[in-house]
């Protein structure tokens, strides 16, 4: 399946900003499931720096400055990327082979997972958090088994609601209330899972989403999305998405993976001056073999 995302920033000031330095995670991670066909961001205006970089992750990273300022700032990413369905695993191994991997660590691989076991900014261990798991790691039992497991449970127990939370609600509040949105979910699911001493990784990206019955698609409609990937040992990375208690396939697509979301914000950064600054997003995930046949994307370009 091949998509095509277009990613809309804007910023607006009563008062112009003398100073801006910012930096985007925008632009897809090229992974066994998926290529990046083609990518570009437009910033207006012009920044006075602007550089790509990757970050400690493997993440790409645009790097703008303004030194002029601004009143107004509006960041295009718009990338196209093809994905094919991820390998299905008939069989996997107990999680206790998992867990004593990634404990001993002794390969390569299982040495850069463990950095993910660890607390993080948004994402901290505790007894209540491994309490909650723990019922589903039934002696011998396969991991993609236990992580089926605890998916189900986890949706069942964790009620989607945009109005529970914000941007900074503590990981221990969203256990509490048992409500919130993608980004609290990963977080807290990623706990969990570090609480057991597991591998867990926030991922970022988007969810194709698909009108109701008989509606056309919304332009701009869809949102940016969160969830996270486990280490399991021989499988590698195994995504799980416990907002729609899914193993992500060919829906989902990948723009950039870190501790938690500290690390692969969107969009983030610092300024001087402005006032009353207003925020828009918009985000649209549509397949490429729906698009009018003249909408095309230059691929060279960055």
């Amino acid at each position: 399946m091949k998509y095509r995302i277009v990613h809309k920033t804007s910023y607006s000031s009563a008062d112009p900003v003398s100073v801006g330095h910012n930096e985007a995670w925008l632009t897809p991670r090229c992974t066994q499931s998926q290529s990046v066909l083609a990518h570009r961001i437009d910033i207006e205006p012009q920044p006075s720096t602007r550089v790509v970089l990757n970050d400690y992750f493997g993440n790409t990273v645009t790097q703008f400055l303004f030194n002029q300022g601004y009143s107004k700032l509006l960041i295009s990413a718009i990338n196209e990327v093809e994905i094919v369905t991820p390998a299905k695993w008939v069989t996997s191994p107990p999680w206790e082979v998992v867990l004593a991997d990634v404990q001993a660590h002794y390969s390569h691989e299982a040495l850069q997972a463990f950095e993910f076991t660890f607390d993080s900014p948004r994402c901290r261990r505790s007894t209540a958090f491994a309490d909650y798991g723990a019922s589903s790691f039934h002696p011998d039992r396969p991991i993609l088994e236990v992580l089926a497991d605890l998916l189900e449970r986890f949706f069942v127990d964790f009620k989607y609601d945009s109005t529970a939370t914000t941007v900074s609600t503590p990981v221990e509040q969203v256990f509490r209330q048992r409500r919130g949105v993608c980004q609290d979910f990963a977080h807290l699911l990623i706990s969990i899972l570090r609480s057991l001493g597991f591998a867990a990784r926030y991922v970022s990206g988007y969810l194709r989403t698909l009108p109701p019955p008989g509606k056309p698609r919304l332009v701009g409609a869809d949102a940016s999305h969160a969830w996270l990937s486990v280490y399991c040992g021989p499988l590698g990375w195994i995504d799980i998405d416990p907002t729609n208690k899914q193993f992500p396939t060919t829906d989902h697509l990948t723009i950039a993976w870190g501790r938690d979301y500290t690390d692969v914000a969107p969009v983030k950064g610092v300024y001087i001056g402005g006032s009353s600054p207003q925020l828009s997003v918009s985000v649209d995930v549509c397949p490429i073999n729906e698009l009018p046949a003249a909408e095309s994307l230059d691929a060279s370009a960055t």
